[in-house]
């Protein structure tokens, strides 16, 4: 049996470890654009040169797997078709490509290895009293905004959103917000609606930001921090897609156009399910297990899944951490400070583990 797995985050990784797990018999490949794992939950730690946030993939994978870089063009007809010719024929493929960003022009975006590498550089390059602009109010651009100005105190770190910190509740939110002002984060709560470059000798990102107010905010790097949507290689492969292009599945997390295709993690159209490792995680779990049942002939199980909060850091020493009913409705208990942080820290290296591991969660 012939499986592919398409794309090597979270969730692709996962399911390639427990697939050698649960199936030793079956040929399991993974296709990637890069030859490296890469920590997304860790890329704002990269921006600051705290940490490495990569391994080798053929380090992260057990034995037997095979590892082939490439980027997939088209997926379905029992094939996966890579941009570069070649083409690679499968029994069941996961397709688990994650989430993205569309980052403005005149901006860097900070979800991906590459936009992590620029924003470095970039950062590398600026000088005391220079500002530092994030765009965008969730976890992703607190971290980033909080571990910039941890780690450059020298500069201005400014950040912007139309709303920042809303999955937070009650203090919880408050806590944040008390987090991002000790270290001297400038809030912004609105919507930059274009930038445009700052005249003659300025880098090149540093522009003018004009906000939906009618502000304007001047900043030498401008880092984009909003993950919204999902490459298109579902919809570009002929599955159906929902509005947001997640592919949409059944109950067991198949492909509602090709049952021989299951989506997992960010780009799997699951009612509910928000883009978090906590999610992709159990989600490859039960898919692999899915078709593990199906292979000896079992009854496969409905996929379902219980939230229980979600982490933010703010910097190294820092970060809230708040409980959430199944539903991901925000509870009021929540807890904060240094042991949040190491919380947070353990969770992120807990991970990973799993993710090499591949076992059951």
């Amino acid at each position: 049996m012939r499986i592919v797995v398409v794309g090597a985050g979270y969730a692709g990784t996962f399911a390639a470890n427990r697939l050698a797990r649960k199936l030793p018999a079956a040929e399991v490949t993974v296709l990637n654009a890069r030859p490296e794992f890469v920590e997304r939950v860790r890329l704002h730690q990269r921006i600051v040169g705290s940490h490495e946030a990569s391994t080798p993939l053929s380090a992260m994978l057990r034995d037997g797997i095979t590892a082939r870089v490439g980027v997939v063009d088209k997926l379905g007809a029992g094939a996966a078709h890579l941009a570069d010719g070649a083409s690679l024929e499968f029994d069941y493929a996961f397709l688990a490509v994650g989430s993205a960003s569309r980052p403005m022009p005149g901006t860097v975006p900070v979800d991906s290895w590459e936009g992590a590498q620029r924003a470095r550089a970039a950062l590398a390059a600026l000088g005391a009293g220079d500002t530092v602009t994030v765009v965008g109010g969730g976890s992703t651009g607190i971290e980033t905004a909080t571990e910039v100005a941890e780690a450059r105190p020298d500069l201005r770190v400014r950040l912007v959103g139309a709303a920042i910190a809303d999955y937070f509740a009650h203090s919880a939110r408050d806590r944040v917000l008390a987090g991002l002002a000790r270290l001297n984060v400038e809030v912004v709560a609105d919507t930059v609606v274009d930038i445009a470059e700052r005249g003659t000798g300025a880098g090149p990102t540093a522009g003018l930001l004009r906000l939906s107010s009618g502000a304007r905010l001047s900043s030498e790097l401008t880092l984009w921090a909003v993950v919204a949507e999902v490459p298109a290689l579902a919809a570009r492969s002929g599955l159906e897609v929902d509005a947001s292009g997640r592919a949409v599945v059944d109950h067991y997390l198949r492909s509602v156009s090709d049952g021989r295709i299951f989506a997992i993690g960010d780009c799997a159209g699951v009612p509910g399910a928000r883009f978090a490792c906590q999610v992709a995680l159990p989600q490859a779990s039960h898919a692999v297990d899915t078709l593990a049942r199906l292979v000896a002939g079992r009854v496969p199980r409905p996929y379902s899944w219980r939230y229980f909060g979600q982490g933010v850091s703010l910097g190294r020493k820092d970060a809230v951490n708040q409980f959430a009913y199944r539903d991901d409705t925000p509870r009021r208990a929540y807890f904060a400070g240094g042991a949040a942080a190491l919380t947070k820290e353990a969770a992120s290296r807990g991970i990973r583990a799993v993710t090499r591991a591949g076992i059951g969660i």
